[in-house]
């Protein structure tokens, strides 16, 4: 397969042209001519020196990482920056990237595979970003207690050791959860204002505990990597679906 083949593919999917204006990752094609040939697929959270190198050595010919290079700019290529992309335009290996848009894509985001692993039903888009969303709210076949809700989220994400840390300041049943990964704790508001009893995410900011409290509404910090692993496993299994050998490089940061 042509690089720029799967490059509109994934772009096309991922409706990555609709978030251009309101996501400061460079989403698509970071590194790489789009007439390359592909026929390895790498797959990570990250794109850092290490899953880098990874690829490299597993001899793919694209990396495909949620967190990218390219954030609002590229002013140099020095230090970091150049240690990345060195090993990239060395190895022949394309970075492809998709943020905010991996994020919203509501059956291959990472939201939804939080969801799918709440088997939550009725769903919809939630947290609003200008025009698009980044997350989805459902509801829970069997309404959760916030230890059972907890426990899921040890249990089936990939924490590498790390806890679910909880703000058990909600409802004691758990029915209507919102869920936005990563950096999530800012949609809270929109969380109460949808009516949820849990903020599901990744990570949060030192206000969400009293804005939490104040509100009284459970929030599930189920760690940034580890709610985050969703999309760019569902962007390998559609590789896998095309015919192309993929690997997937496994590196936890424990946040």
């Amino acid at each position: 397969m042509r690089l720029s083949e799967l490059v509109d593919r994934y772009d096309d999917e991922l409706r990555t042209a609709d978030y251009a204006d309101v996501d400061a990752s460079a989403n698509g094609l970071q590194v790489g001519p789009p007439d390359g040939d592909v026929e390895h697929v790498a797959f990570a959270v990250d794109a850092a020196a290490e899953t880098i190198e990874a690829a490299a050595e597993a001899g793919a010919d694209v990396l495909v990482t949620h967190h990218g290079l390219v954030w609002g700019g590229l002013d140099r290529v020095t230090g970091r920056e150049y240690g990345r992309i060195e090993p990239l335009v060395e190895n022949d290996l394309a970075l492809y990237v998709s943020h905010l848009p991996l994020d919203g894509h509501q059956e291959l985001g990472n939201a939804a595979g939080v969801a799918d692993v709440l088997d939550l039903v009725d769903r919809s888009p939630f947290g609003e970003v200008g025009p698009e969303h980044v997350g989805t709210i459902g509801r829970a076949v069997d309404p959760f207690s916030v230890d059972e809700l907890a426990d899921l989220l040890e249990t089936e994400l990939e924490h590498d050791g790390e806890f679910v840390q909880v703000l058990d300041f909600g409802p004691d049943t758990v029915e209507d959860v919102a869920v936005l990964t990563g950096s999530g704790s800012d949609w809270l508001d929109e969380a109460v204002d949808a009516g949820a009893d849990a903020l599901v995410t990744g990570e949060g900011k030192q206000k969400v505990y009293h804005e939490a409290k104040e509100a009284g509404i459970n929030v599930f910090l189920a760690g940034h990597y580890a709610t985050e692993t969703f999309g760019v496993r569902s962007l390998q299994a559609l590789a896998d679906e095309w015919g192309l050998e993929t690997t997937y490089v496994e590196h936890p940061t424990g946040l």
